[in-house]
């Protein structure tokens, strides 16, 4: 028998209740699964908002908590069941009651699951998106080219307006990555994993005329991975500043700093219909590792 609990009270910081629930039962399922049950955006959600503007369930099973339902930004669903508890209907009665009829939702599976598959069917939703996890070793790295009148250099105290301005143009139509805020920014520079020398901007050079910002790459480390692994975060290019092949120079200017800090790997995520990107990553020695797949919709049980 599950039992579903809406949940009121919610501290990320608990080592007792709700939040130790979701975090015990999160990494049960990254475990078996060998990817991130929750995503960065769920996790800052939990970790910063708590259930302000957000919503979560419990499914219990003989008072154990086996599963959790989180539905954020509106339409945003994080769904996960304890590996042991699978094939229960567990899923099944978190999704029904974070998703009454007529409720739209977005929902990542971030193991390409067949069980996300059966669940999205039940509930009308289509597959709409797919993220290529593309990666390559840390060595034989070709030369960072240079740029006329380009000097890339590490994010300083004063970037950050320039940064937020230049994603959103970059990313205007992007779902998710267009819409990073100040805040948002702001809000991962307080990450422990953020570096400044990490997130690496191309600025003209002095007495170049231009954009203050051309671009950046944001890398991201992954230390308390085994074995941990760099991150091509986020590149992005001015759009004022297309066609200089800023996009090439700042990837391998990322890659180069990830393999100087020690790490043998990176990974990147990209749409699997971005076929520009794709193939310069591509072209760069990235190989596809794996896929994610998004379901996005109206529930409709028609």
């Amino acid at each position: 028998m599950v039992d579903i609990e809406h949940v009121e009270d919610f501290d990320w910081a608990a080592e007792t209740g709700p939040a130790a629930d979701v975090r015990r039962v999160a990494r049960a399922a990254t475990a078996h699964e060998g990817v991130s049950t929750l995503n960065e955006q769920a996790v800052l959600q939990l970790k910063h908002r708590g259930l302000s503007g957000a919503s979560l369930w419990l499914a219990r099973e003989d008072g154990t908590t086996v599963g959790f339902a989180l539905r954020h930004a509106e339409h945003l669903l994080e769904l996960a069941v304890h590996p042991d508890h699978r094939r229960r209907g567990v899923g099944l009665a978190l999704a029904s009651a974070a998703l009454p009829e007529g409720t739209r939702v977005e929902a990542w599976s971030h193991a390409d699951h067949p069980g996300a598959e059966r669940l999205a069917l039940h509930f009308g939703v289509p597959r709409e998106r797919e993220l290529r996890i593309m990666r390559r070793p840390l060595r034989d790295l070709p030369e960072v080219p240079e740029t006329d009148g380009v000097v890339i250099r590490g994010f300083e105290p004063g970037d950050e307006e320039a940064v937020v301005d230049v994603n959103s143009h970059a990313f205007a139509h992007h779902p998710e990555q267009g819409h990073m805020t100040l805040a948002d920014f702001q809000e991962r520079t307080r990450e422990e994993w953020f570096d400044p020398a990490g997130l690496l901007l191309a600025v003209p050079a002095l007495g170049v005329d231009g954009p203050p910002l051309l671009g950046f790459h944001w890398t991201k480390e992954h230390r308390d991975e085994d074995p941990p692994y760099g991150e091509v975060y986020v590149v992005a290019v001015n759009p004022k500043a297309a066609g200089r092949g800023l996009g090439r120079a700042l990837t391998l200017a990322g890659l180069h700093h990830l393999a100087s800090q020690g790490h043998d790997d990176v990974l990147l995520y990209v749409d699997g219909d971005n076929e520009p990107a794709v193939a310069l990553y591509a072209g760069l020695g990235f190989e596809v590792d794996r896929a994610e797949a998004q379901y996005r919709g109206v529930v409709d049980f028609a």
